[in-house]
């Protein structure tokens, strides 16, 4: 048995690729809207990976490894990146211990790879430095039928995370304290300009694809200059990366260290949070249940 530990993952290394007749993953793929917010910073790659999904699996493996071949890329411990089918993954292979070993990247045809692959070209380092870290926890501790705080924490980042890049200590205060209608309503015009979110996870993205209200990511504030909101976005994507990897690499997260953030309310996102009635329901916008530092 392998292990491939998330729960939107399968467990077994000889899960089949669904076929290209099976219409439903084809329809996956046709539901992709670039023009969303949160989609747009990949359109120009995912159109063109969109595109060789339409025509085969094996035309998808091939266009992903187009790019990594110009674009080199590492995973978790130096190997250079590559996607393989998923039923190309070792029996007995631990998903994550696979790709910081060999580079390879188990991808089946569905949403959820689509958009996992998509991060190792967004943002490389940070990849590499969650890979890097689910490698060493398996190293010492193996693979079990829990993964543990540090692996859990690694893994929450990799499916759910958004980026909250905030040059404002006082806009980054107001998430933490779940202080919706400071952050949302009265601080709209600070979007952009002290502040701004950018996803991440690729879970969340998966669920974006069929947004609804409720849909809410885990934010991880990044403290970054005012000049940040100047830059432009290949800049601003590296510095993010470079930031997030470093730390990353040097500390042990946690759970605690994120904020829940409903992505349907991030200003200028979704066409009815322009009215602020749109925040007032309080099994989204929820309030704070405890502190945090």
């Amino acid at each position: 048995m392998s292990y491939r530990e998330n729960a939107s993952k399968p467990e077994s290394a000889n899960t089949e690729s669904p076929p290209l007749t099976d219409i439903r993953a084809a329809q996956s793929f046709t539901d992709i809207d670039w023009s969303s917010p949160w989609l747009a910073p990949l359109a120009e790659r995912g159109e063109r990976w969109r595109q060789a999904a339409l025509t085969s699996y094996s035309a998808y493996l091939s266009t992903l490894n187009a790019d990594a071949h110009t674009e080199p890329r590492a995973t978790g411990r130096g190997k250079p990146l590559s996607f393989i089918a998923q039923d190309e993954l070792p029996a007995g292979a631990s998903y994550e211990g696979h790709i910081a070993g060999t580079g390879c990247v188990p991808t089946r045809y569905n949403l959820h790879d689509f958009f996992n692959g998509s991060m190792w070209f967004q943002y490389p380092r940070i990849k590499a430095a969650l890979n890097a870290g689910q490698a060493a926890e398996i190293d010492v501790l193996g693979i079990g039928p829990t993964r543990g705080a540090a692996r859990d924490a690694l893994t929450l980042f990799d499916e759910n995370a958004i980026l909250f890049a905030c040059a404002d200590p006082s806009l980054a205060a107001a998430l933490r304290a779940f202080e919706w209608r400071t952050l949302l309503v009265e601080q709209r015009a600070a979007w952009g300009l002290r502040c701004e979110a950018r996803i991440f996870g690729h879970a969340l993205l998966e669920k974006l694809v069929a947004p609804y209200k409720a849909c809410t990511g885990h934010a991880w504030i990044v403290d970054v200059e005012p000049a940040y909101f100047s830059a432009p976005d290949t800049e601003r994507r590296a510095i993010l990366d470079h930031a997030l990897s470093e730390r990353l690499k040097s500390e042990t997260i946690s759970s605690r260290y994120f904020t829940p953030l409903p992505v349907l309310g991030v200003p200028g996102w979704w066409p009815e949070n322009e009215a602020p009635s749109f925040y007032d329901n309080p099994q989204v916008f929820r309030s704070g249940r405890r502190s945090r530092t």
